[in-house]
């Protein structure tokens, strides 16, 4: 009686188990937890990488800002410097050799002055 309540046991314990059935579901089970294990890695990534585009978005339309005013300034500073040299053409236009020779001699004496000042 002992046998048959043991074979009973037995085929209790394995029914319904094919071949490599414990392994197959241990090893779907592995898979399942690698496989949400490499989604959360993933997921913490794509975070990472929305969170520094967005910074680089930001920068890049700071400097766009930066460049615009750089810009304007240049076309202001552009305005001013062909001013002044409408004033030069004027000067050098009349014949007078006297005042271009002070002019140019205190242009000369202006630029050692700042150049030993900023040396």
């Amino acid at each position: 009686m002992n046998s048959r309540r043991d074979r009973s046991n037995r085929t209790a314990l394995f029914d319904g188990i094919e071949e490599g059935g414990i392994r197959a579901n241990y090893s779907h089970e592995i898979d399942e937890h690698e496989n949400d294990r490499a989604i959360d890695g993933l997921q913490d990534r794509v975070n990472l990488l929305k969170r520094l585009s967005g910074d680089i978005n930001e920068e890049v339309e700071s400097h766009n800002l930066m460049l615009d005013r750089m810009g304007n300034d240049m076309d202001a500073s552009r305005g001013i410097l062909s001013g002044t040299m409408d004033r030069f053409k004027m000067v050098f236009e009349k014949k007078s050799s006297r005042r271009m020779f002070t002019l140019v001699a205190i242009f000369v004496v202006l630029f050692l002055v700042i150049y030993y000042l900023v040396k």
